[in-house]
């Protein structure tokens, strides 16, 4: 089932405990542009019709990456595309939106969206893996 607009706004704003629905908008628009250049095929389809049309438009539409990020550039990179972010900064913007992401997809899709993605990215979701 699809998660209205408002209901994950509102999971990204909580989870980052923003002060501003912008602050949690913009921080979803960045980590899933980024998010959407590393999956492929089928399972970046699923997980975009488990979103709001805005954000699976945006996961849909990404630019590709040359090559899949590891989780600690994955984070520079978020770092680098917000105004005045830190690497620490970054990786609480990547939390409040994947774990909502996560909450989104469910736990067998959730499986397939990490097997596309280098080792470290489960910590990122919040869904750590065992070893």
């Amino acid at each position: 089932m699809t998660m209205s607009r408002e209901a994950f706004l509102d999971h990204v704003q909580e989870r980052g405990e923003y002060q501003t629905r912008e602050e949690a908008e913009r921080a979803a628009r960045v980590v899933l542009a980024l998010l959407g250049a590393h999956l492929v095929g089928t399972v970046r389809a699923e997980l975009a019709a488990r979103l709001p049309e805005t954000y699976a438009l945006i996961l849909l539409n990404p630019l590709q990456a040359a090559e899949p990020l590891s989780p600690e550039r994955f984070i520079r990179a978020t770092a680098a595309w917000i105004e005045g972010a830190t690497e620490k900064t970054a990786l609480w913007d990547i939390g409040a939106v994947l774990s909502t992401v996560a909450a989104a997809a469910g736990d067998a899709l959730m499986r397939e969206v990490l097997l596309q993605l280098p080792p470290g990215y489960d910590l990122l979701f919040g869904h750590p893996q065992p070893t």
